[in-house]
């Protein structure tokens, strides 16, 4: 068995968690979240913990049953505590401002980006260099920070650009460094 997927999952205060339908809901303080379940994973709440357990040796059930715990764990997680992906802009005259609840950001094209964060996605500009993305699910808050960054990467340079918070960005030395 997957020591994973075996490992239960233990409720904190303010979250909950129902199976129906084949479908798994977790709710807490952050929102509710849900997901489809296989129909060869079984997920079983009692008395605070939840316990995922599959119904045969496949290789697909086995691959499907650690990765199901995990994202179980991840959406009770999010709606207790909630995720954060942090970014910072490098670079003379880029910068970011809130525009409502929308994210603007200079980065040295012709026209401002504007970003609309998605249900449950919020935005937070500290100073105008670093960006907080926050929400409950895991998946969504990756996806946008990374669109983000997508906008204008860090180039190997100079390291102008957006990058997460302690990434580490490989540096090339210029054309006249090399001679």
């Amino acid at each position: 068995m997957s020591r994973l997927g075996r490992k239960p999952i233990t409720l904190p205060k303010g979250a909950s968690v129902e199976v129906k339908d084949q479908q798994i809901v977790v709710k807490g303080k952050n929102g509710e979240l849900s997901m489809p379940l296989s129909k060869n994973i079984a997920v079983e709440v009692k008395d605070g913990v939840v316990h995922v357990s599959r119904a045969n040796e496949e290789k697909a059930t086995k691959a499907a049953h650690g990765m199901i715990r995990a994202m179980i764990n991840n959406m009770v997680t999010g709606v207790t505590e909630g995720f954060t992906k942090t970014l910072e802009i490098e670079g003379v005259g880029y910068r970011a401002a809130m525009k409502g609840k929308n994210l603007g950001l200079n980065l040295g094209y012709s026209h401002p980006i504007e970003v609309v964060p998605p249900q449950g996605i919020t935005f937070e500009v500290e100073g105008a260099t670093k960006i907080h993305v926050k929400g409950a699910d895991k998946q969504v808050v990756g996806q946008i920070s990374a669109i983000i960054r997508g906008y204008r990467g860090p180039e190997p340079y100079k390291g102008k650009g957006i990058h997460y918070l302690g990434e580490h960005i490989l540096r090339k030395a210029g054309k006249t460094a090399s001679k």
